[in-house]
C-alpha cells in the first residue's frame, strides 16, 4: 500500500541531469504560490537551505506548480544569504551586534532577528526593513555622545554590509523597477517575479602573469566588469614586434595561498563527480547546479582549515571552480570580451600562446597557454555538447557553446588533418543579435544601403550574403532576420548554431530552428541539409533562413525557389568575393543548374577592407547587386548581374548606382508592381526606400545624441519597425501611399515619445 503524503513533505528527485523538490500541497484549502502566501515562501526557503542544490521547484496539489531554475535560483540566494549571515557571519552574535555598549544589545538583537524573519518570508519587506533600521540608526549615531559613537558606527558598518549583499541577489534586482510605490506587506511585486508554469498533476593553463620586457602599455580595460568575473586587459606593443600583445589578469591571480590551497582541495572533490553526458544537453542548469555543490563544497572545506573569507569571495571562487571543472577554463573569461571576433588554439596547444583577433587592434597574442589536459578535456566536453564524433575517423567538429548570454561557434580539428594534435578555432558571437542600425553605426554599410536592405526583405526577395571568412555575412544576415514582420513564421536550418534565433524567440518571433548535418560529416544520426530544406516546405508557408550554403543542400534549396515553394524571404551565407564568384561556386562547384541559379534575386558582398600599411581592417558591405533574369549562359558576359550599390573607397561607403538612382532595377520593379500605387511609380517606390533609410539614420543619430547605445540594439530595433509599419499602414489608408514626408514625422515623434517614456 502506498504511503500517504504529509501535507508540505517534500521530496527530491534527480530528473534529466537535476535536482527537483517536490512538496506536497495536497489536501492544502488554498492553491500553493510563492506571490501569496509568506508562509510558502519561508517553508520553501527552508526546504532550500536543507537542500542547496535544487535547481527547480514543484508544488504538488490537483496541479502541478512549477518554479523554473531562474525562479528557484533567486530564492537559492536567498536561502543562502540566510545560511551565510547566521553561520558565517554570525550577525545575531554578541560580539557582531555590540563592542562597548552592552545595553544596545537586546535591542539590536531584535532589529536584526525581525530582520532574517522577514529575509525568508518577504524578502523585499525585508530590504525595505533593512533601510529602515539604517536610517534609524545614523539618526541616532547624530544623537549621541562621543563615548558611543565608535559602537553606533560599527552597527551601523554591519547594517550596510548586511545591505549590499542583500542588493546583489537577483530577488532585489528583479524587485527594484517596483519600489516605487511598495507598501511593507504587499505581495503584487512577487506576482511580477514569480510566475510558476501550470501543469498537470502527473586548470592547469598557463597564465603569464608579469608584463613582457620593452613593452609600451597601448590600452587597458575591464571584461565583465562588476561581476564576479571581473577581469582585467591590457593591450601591449612590444618593440620590433607587429602583433600586440593582449595580457589578461582574471580573477584567478587575485587569490591568496590559501584560497589556492581550498581551489586545489575542491577541484580533486569536485572532478571526482563530473555531469554525464545527457546533463551537458542544458549547460547552464548544470553549471547552476554544480555551482551550488561548488559553494558548499568550499564552505564546509574552509571550516575545516579554519579559513575566512566573505560571501563575495565565495562566488568568485566558486565560479573560478567551475570554470577549471566541467567548464572551459579560461577560455570562458575570453569569451566575456565583447571586443574579441576570433580566438585560436593552434596545435601543438600547450606550447603556443592563445592568438585572439580584436576588433580594434586586429591579431594579438595572449599571455595563456593551456595545458594538454585542459585541451583534451575540453574537447570532450564538446563532443558531448554536440552529440558529434570527433576521432581519427571524424577529425573535424563544428559545434556550438552557449554560457549564459555568451555565444560561440567552435571548430576543432585533430590529427590524421591536424598532425600536430589538436587546435581550436573559436568565433564569438554578439550576445545581443547585431542590428541595420548599429552597422551603420560602425560603418559596415551606410543608411542608404540599410533602407535597400529593409525594403528588399519587406518585398520577399531572395538573397544571398557572400563574403570571405570573418566579413560579417552571418551576423549581416542575423540583421536581416529582424527586418522581417513578425507575424510572418520563419525557418531556420544551420549545420552550426550561429544565427540569432532564441534572441528572435524572446522577442516573440514564431521562429523554428532545425539543426541539421554537416556537410563534413559522413557518419552522424542528424538529417542531413538537403533534406532539412525539404523537409521545410512541409512545415507551411514561412520565411527560410540558411545558415551557409555549403554543400549539396544547395540543389534542394534552388529546387524549392524555382518552383515556387517559397513565397517569403529566402536568404543565406556563401562563401565568394563577388556575385560572379557566388554564381562561379553555386553552379561549378555545387553543381545547381546554371538557370535554377536565376532563382537568387541579390547578392550581397561583404569583406574586409584594409589600410594601406596592411596593420588595420574594417568590416564592409562593398556591393549589392541584383540578378536579372534574361541571360542564359553565362550572366557576367550577358550582363545578368546589375550593381545597385558599389563601394567608393574615397567616402568609404556604399553608393547608389545610376540604374538604382533611374529606377533601372527589375527586382525593385518586381516588389513594387505586386503594391497598389507602387506599380509604374518609381518615384514613390524610391521614396519609400529613402523613407526607410532616414529611420535607419535617425536612430543612430539620437543613440549618438542621447548616449543611449539601447536604441541600436535588437528589442528596440523591432519596436521601431513595428511603429514604422503601423504607421506607413495609416498614412496609405489616409492618403493612398505612405510617402516619406508624412510617415517621417509621425515616426520621428513616436520615437521622441518612446525615448521619454523609457527616461521616466
Amino acid at each position: 500500500m502506498q504511503e500517504k503524503k504529509i501535507l508540505y513533505s517534500h521530496e527530491v528527485q534527480r530528473e534529466g541531469g537535476e535536482d527537483v523538490v517536490y512538496v506536497n500541497y495536497l489536501g492544502a484549502p488554498f492553491a500553493p504560490s510563492l506571490s501569496d502566501s509568506a508562509d510558502i515562501m519561508e517553508r520553501t526557503i527552508d526546504v532550500l537551505i536543507e537542500n542547496p542544490n535544487i535547481s527547480r521547484i514543484v508544488f504538488t496539489q490537483q496541479k502541478n506548480y512549477n518554479y523554473d531554475f531562474k525562479e528557484t535560483g533567486m530564492l537559492l540566494e536567498i536561502a543562502q544569504l540566510y545560511v551565510f549571515l547566521i553561520k558565517q557571519e554570525r550577525i545575531l552574535s554578541q560580539e557582531k551586534l555590540v563592542v562597548s555598549s552592552q545595553r544596545f544589545f537586546s535591542q539590536r538583537y531584535n532589529q536584526i532577528f525581525t530582520f532574517l524573519y522577514f529575509l525568508k518570508r518577504d524578502p523585499v519587506a525585508a530590504y525595505a526593513e533593512l533601510k529602515k533600521l539604517i536610517v534609524e540608526a545614523n539618526v541616532f549615531f547624530e544623537k549621541i555622545g562621543v563615548e558611543m559613537k565608535i559602537d553606533q558606527k560599527n552597527y551601523i558598518a554591519l547594517l550596510e554590509k548586511i545591505m549590499r549583499l542583500l542588493e546583489n541577489t537577483r530577488m532585489i534586482q528583479e524587485a527594484t523597477p517596483y519600489l516605487d510605490n511598495y507598501q511593507k506587506g504587499d505581495r503584487e511585486i512577487y506576482r511580477k517575479i514569480f510566475k510558476p508554469d501550470v501543469i498537470p498533476n502527473f586548470t592547469f593553463t598557463r597564465l603569464i602573469f608579469d608584463l613582457p620586457d620593452e613593452s609600451e602599455i597601448i590600452d587597458q580595460y575591464k571584461v565583465a566588469e562588476g561581476t564576479y568575473d571581473e577581469s582585467v586587459v591590457t593591450i601591449l606593443k612590444k618593440k620590433n614586434e607587429a602583433k600586440l600583445i593582449y595580457h589578461l589578469i582574471p580573477p584567478e591571480n587575485s587569490l591568496n595561498e590559501e584560497q589556492n590551497m581550498l581551489l586545489n582541495l575542491a577541484r580533486n572533490v569536485l572532478i571526482e563527480h563530473q555531469p554525464k553526458a545527457e546533463e551537458f544537453t542544458d549547460t547552464e542548469r548544470t553549471r547552476q547546479v554544480f555551482l551550488n555543490i561548488s559553494k558548499d563544497l568550499l564552505q564546509d572545506l574552509a571550516r575545516t582549515k579554519k579559513i575566512n573569507f566573505n560571501y563575495s569571495t565565495l562566488n568568485i571562487l566558486a565560479r573560478i571552480l567551475i570554470r577549471h571543472t566541467i567548464g572551459f577554463g579560461l577560455i570562458e573569461i575570453i569569451l566575456q570580451d565583447d571586443k574579441l571576433q576570433d580566438i585560436f588554439l593552434n596545435a601543438p596547444i600547450p606550447q603556443t600562446n592563445i592568438f585572439v583577433r580584436h576588433q580594434e587592434y586586429d591579431e594579438c597574442t595572449t599571455n595563456i597557454l593551456p595545458s594538454q589536459e585542459d585541451v583534451d578535456s575540453w574537447a570532450a566536453k564538446f563532443r558531448m555538447i554536440s552529440g558529434r564524433p570527433l576521432d581519427e575517423a571524424n577529425p573535424i567538429l563544428d559545434t556550438q557553446l552557449e554560457i549564459g548570454t555568451m555565444r560561440a561557434r567552435i571548430a576543432i580539428i585533430q590529427k590524421p588533418l591536424s598532425p600536430d594534435g589538436l587546435s581550436y578555432a573559436l568565433r564569438r558571437h554578439r550576445e545581443n543579435p547585431w542590428t541595420l542600425p548599429l552597422f551603420v553605426k560602425n560603418k559596415m554599410i551606410n543608411p542608404m544601403a540599410a533602407g535597400l536592405l529593409s525594403f528588399l526583405i519587406d518585398g520577399s526577395r531572395t538573397l544571398l550574403v557572400a563574403g570571405t571568412r570573418s566579413s560579417g555575412k552571418t551576423s549581416l544576415l542575423g540583421s536581416l532576420m529582424l527586418e522581417i514582420i513578425p507575424k510572418y513564421r520563419i525557418i531556420v536550418i544551420e549545420d552550426s548554431l550561429e544565427l540569432p534565433t532564441d534572441a528572435l524567440r524572446k522577442m516573440n518571433y514564431d521562429i523554428v530552428r532545425m539543426k541539421v548535418r554537416s556537410a563534413l560529416l559522413r557518419t552522424t544520426n542528424e538529417v542531413s541539409a538537403d533534406d532539412g530544406i525539404r523537409t521545410s516546405l512541409r512545415l507551411g508557408d514561412s520565411c527560410l533562413i540558411i545558415g551557409e550554403v555549403r554543400s549539396v543542400e544547395a540543389k534542394a534549396l534552388y529546387e524549392a525557389m524555382r518552383v515556387g515553394a517559397l513565397a517569403n524571404v529566402v536568404a543565406g551565407t556563401i562563401h565568394g568575393a563577388s556575385p560572379y564568384g557566388v554564381f562561379d561556386r553555386v553552379v561549378n562547384d555545387l553543381e545547381v543548374p546554371a538557370t535554377s541559379f536565376k532563382a537568387t534575386d541579390l547578392i550581397a558582398v561583404a569583406n574586409p577592407i584594409k589600410s594601406p600599411d596592411g596593420l588595420h581592417s574594417w568590416k564592409r558591405l562593398v556591393q549589392l547587386s541584383e540578378v536579372r533574369k534574361h541571360w542564359k549562359k553565362d550572366p557576367m558576359e550577358e550582363r545578368g548581374f546589375v550593381d545597385l550599390m558599389t563601394y567608393d573607397v574615397q567616402k568609404d561607403a556604399l553608393v547608389p548606382s545610376d540604374d538604382l538612382i533611374n529606377g533601372d532595377s527589375e527586382i525593385i520593379k518586381d516588389v513594387a508592381s505586386n503594391v497598389k500605387g507602387w506599380a509604374g511609380n518609381w518615384d514613390a517606390v524610391y521614396d519609400n526606400i529613402l523613407l526607410r533609410a532616414k529611420v535607419k539614420e535617425e536612430i543612430v543619430k539620437v543613440s549618438e545624441k542621447t548616449g543611449n547605445k539601447n536604441l541600436l540594439e535588437a528589442n528596440f530595433n523591432v519596436l521601431s519597425n513595428d511603429a514604422f509599419h503601423k504607421i506607413s499602414d495609416n498614412v496609405r489608408q489616409e492618403i493612398g501611399l505612405p510617402l516619406g514626408e508624412r510617415v517621417f514625422p509621425e515616426w520621428q515623434k513616436w520615437l521622441n515619445e518612446e525615448i521619454k517614456a523609457r527616461r521616466i
